[in-house]
C-alpha cells in the first residue's frame, strides 16, 4: 500500500483580488474538518524566502532588473519547495499556497515581457516540474483590484508596494497572462467575483468536487507534475 501524499492547492490572481482572505477561510474550513493543512505564501514561506520577499516587494528596489526579479522569484521558490512544500506533502498535508509559478509567468513572463517559455523552463529545471493539483484563479476587475491593493498598502504603511506602483499597461499584460494560463491548464479553476462569503462557498465547492471525497473528505490525489 502506498503512503498517503497530501494535496497542493494554489491561489492566484491580481493584487487586491482577495486571494489571501480566501486562502485563510479555506484553511479554517478544512482544518475544522480534521484535515492537516499548511498555509504558506510566495514570495516568502521560508525564513530565506521572507528575506527575498523584502527585496522583491519593497518599493525602494524599483530599479531591480526584470531578469534579476525572475531569478529571485525562483530562488525563493526552490527553497520553499525543498524546505516547506515537499515535506508537508510527504507528511500528507494539504498545502495552500498564496501564489506560485503561475504568478511568475503572469507578472514576469507577461507583465515584464520576459516570455512564458523562460519562466516554464526555469520551473522545469529548478522546481522539479512540481505543479499544483488545483489552482484557484480569482477573477476580478482589473482596476478595482489594483486600487484595493494600493489602498491596503497605504493604510498599513507597508513598504511592499513595488508592483502596485506599476502602470495600467503592466497590469493589463498580467491580467491577460492569467487568462492565457487558465485557458491552457486544466488544473486551473476560475472563481468569479462576489461577496467574501459567496466566493468562499464557490471555492469550497470546487475543492470538494475536484479533490476531496465527500464521504470522509479524504484527499484523493497528490502533488503533481505538469498537467495540460
Amino acid at each position: 500500500m502506498r503512503s498517503e501524499r497530501g494535496l497542493f492547492i494554489t491561489f492566484e490572481g491580481l493584487d487586491g483580488c482577495g486571494k489571501t482572505t480566501q486562502l485563510a477561510r479555506l484553511s479554517d474550513t478544512l482544518t475544522a474538518r480534521g484535515l492537516k493543512v499548511l498555509a504558506t505564501r510566495e514570495p516568502g514561506g521560508s525564513a530565506t524566502g521572507e528575506r527575498i520577499r523584502s527585496i522583491l516587494l519593497d518599493s525602494r528596489t524599483a530599479g531591480l532588473s526584470p531578469l534579476a526579479e525572475v531569478a529571485l522569484m525562483f530562488a525563493d521558490r526552490t527553497q520553499h519547495i525543498q524546505e516547506i512544500i515537499e515535506p508537508a506533502l510527504r507528511a500528507g498535508k494539504i498545502v495552500l499556497c498564496d501564489r506560485y509559478t503561475d504568478s511568475t509567468e503572469a507578472y514576469q513572463g507577461h507583465g515584464r515581457e520576459l516570455g512564458s517559455e523562460l519562466v516554464l523552463s526555469l520551473h522545469r529545471q529548478l522546481c522539479h516540474d512540481l505543479w499544483p493539483d488545483l489552482t484557484l484563479l480569482l477573477d476580478s476587475d482589473l482596476d478595482a483590484s489594483v486600487s484595493r491593493a494600493r489602498s491596503r498598502n497605504e493604510k498599513s504603511d507597508s513598504a511592499e508596494g513595488r508592483f502596485e506602483n506599476e502602470n495600467a499597461a503592466f497590469f493589463r499584460r498580467v491580467h491577460q497572462g492569467f487568462d492565457k494560463i487558465a485557458r491552457r491548464e486544466k488544473r486551473v479553476a476560475r472563481v468569479g467575483a462576489g461577496s467574501v462569503h459567496e466566493v468562499a462557498a464557490e471555492i469550497l465547492r470546487v475543492v470538494e468536487s475536484r479533490l476531496l471525497r465527500i464521504a470522509g473528505t479524504q484527499p484523493v490525489t497528490a502533488g503533481s507534475r505538469r498537467q495540460k
